[in-house]
């Protein structure tokens, strides 16, 4: 139900669909970038709805609890438990390795704040899973969402995150001063 508004909203504010995850890629991670806004959110589930693909986020257990817990249950959230103890990179590594069929989407900025380097958890999951990298994208300047490349990392940091910088250079986000593209770097 939720969705449905999502996908009104879409809609209504002018956006249209990019291009989709091909449907050989079973299990991916998928980058949500540039990530500026909640809105971002919404036009990612819309976008997700609309192309019948079931997308997966993590969010964190204190969250994940009335009366919030059937909307994010019914919208694709993993509950996660960030505490010390747990290594949250693990744990995607594991859900993945589980999964026939798994997109999960990850914010690699990790905040809608403006960042000077990209977490690096995106990157690990994806190597120690052996799964590619799905490069979704909210374009606000041209009212387009969808998904990019398709990036299989090659272990060469330096390589896959000059692909994944370039791919993301043209790409505005709704606060556009919030994403820097230098910050597409790792540890």
């Amino acid at each position: 139900m939720v969705t449905r508004f999502f996908i009104w909203w879409f809609k209504l504010n002018g956006w249209k669909v990019g291009e989709t995850i091909p449907q050989e890629i079973r299990k991916a991670v998928v980058i949500a970038a540039p990530h500026t806004s909640n809105w971002d959110f919404v036009f990612a589930l819309a976008t997700f709805k609309m192309l019948g693909i079931k997308v997966n986020y993590l969010i964190k257990n204190d969250v994940y609890r009335f009366p919030f817990r059937r909307l994010l249950d019914n919208t694709g959230a993993i509950p996660v438990a960030r505490n010390r103890s747990q290594n949250l990179v693990d744990t995607i590594v594991q859900k993945l390795d589980a999964a026939e069929n798994l997109y999960l989407m990850i914010p690699a900025e990790g905040t809608r704040s403006k960042v000077s380097r990209w977490k690096s958890g995106f990157y690990h999951a994806a190597v120690g899973a052996n799964v590619p990298v799905v490069l979704g994208y909210l374009d606000y300047e041209n009212k387009i969402a969808g998904f990019g490349k398709i990036v299989h990392l090659t272990g060469d940091k330096q390589k896959d995150l000059t692909v994944i910088r370039e791919f993301y250079r043209p790409i505005k986000g709704k606060h556009p001063e919030k994403f820097d593209i230098e910050a597409v770097k790792l540890d």
